[in-house]
């Protein structure tokens, strides 16, 4: 498959998948095996173009961040919750995923494990939906502190290819009593210093390599927009749905591909 092709296909992925409850990391791999492009030479691709998705959340929230910006200036006590919420649900992430970088990259080169994470992160979906009935938090900067740092850790099992950041974090939060919108936007903010963070590792780590791989840097300025502009559509249309539906839609597309998935990857 011609380069061009790839990374456009890889950044139509990430932007679909980045922010929806089904693993972007998981897909990426399993796109590996589809398309059948040499994952280890896109590894780094991957990582970066997350970047691009990460943007499409700050254009559209930029009202949202402008306001918080504004308000801690100004010394008020809900913009400062606000950014401290996001900061200490980060910081789980960015002191395990440091501490297990290692064993985290040779799971990412399993995608069997891809396929059954999806499949009992569906099934974990629809036990949450059932049994989860009330939601007293509404509102980022309303979270308790207690209850940001623990839905720090439960992202943490998205280190786990297929498990999905967004959907650990938003199913963490609606256990602890967080309503749906509002779980489902603190995932967005929550991954802007996620991901960076994750970003500019991948990119110290594969300096060199960058600048001598044929998956360079104008490949992931292609992968890059494309992921943009696909999240921006994306990121409207699954907060619509969460409204109205739910997360069952996605926990039984996680079920079928999943499923789906796994027996090709055994049966072939």
């Amino acid at each position: 498959m011609p380069l061009l092709l790839t990374a456009i296909l890889l950044g139509i992925v990430e932007g679909l998948t980045e922010f929806l409850p089904v693993s972007s990391t998981g897909h990426l791999i399993l796109a590996s095996e589809i398309f059948g492009y040499q994952a280890d030479q896109w590894a780094a691709f991957n990582i970066i173009i997350q970047l691009g998705a990460i943007l499409a959340v700050v254009v559209l929230y930029w009202r949202t961040f402008w306001a918080v910006a504004q308000g801690m200036l100004k010394g008020e006590k809900i913009s400062w919750r606000f950014a401290m919420n996001i900061l200490i649900a980060f910081m789980p992430a960015a002191i395990i995923g440091l501490a297990l970088h290692s064993y985290i990259e040779v799971l990412l080169g399993a995608p069997e494990v891809v396929a059954v994470a999806l499949v009992l992160g569906g099934i974990a979906i629809l036990v949450l939906e059932r049994i989860i009935k009330d939601h007293d938090v509404v509102g980022v900067a309303e979270i308790p502190a207690g209850r940001a740092v623990a839905i720090g850790f439960i992202q943490c099992l998205a280190m786990i290819p297929g498990v999905s950041r967004s959907g650990a974090s938003i199913m963490g939060a609606l256990a602890l009593g967080v309503e749906r919108r509002t779980a489902a936007e603190f995932s967005f903010f929550l991954a802007i210093p996620t991901m960076l963070g994750a970003t500019t590792v991948e990119m110290w780590k594969n300096k060199t390599a960058l600048a001598t791989s044929q998956v360079g840097w104008g490949l992931i300025a292609v992968g890059f927009v494309v992921s943009f502009i696909v999240a921006l559509v994306v990121i409207r249309w699954f907060v619509g749905i969460v409204s109205r539906h739910g997360f069952q839609p996605f926990a039984w597309y996680r079920i079928i591909f999943g499923s789906l998935a796994l027996i090709w990857l055994l049966a072939r």
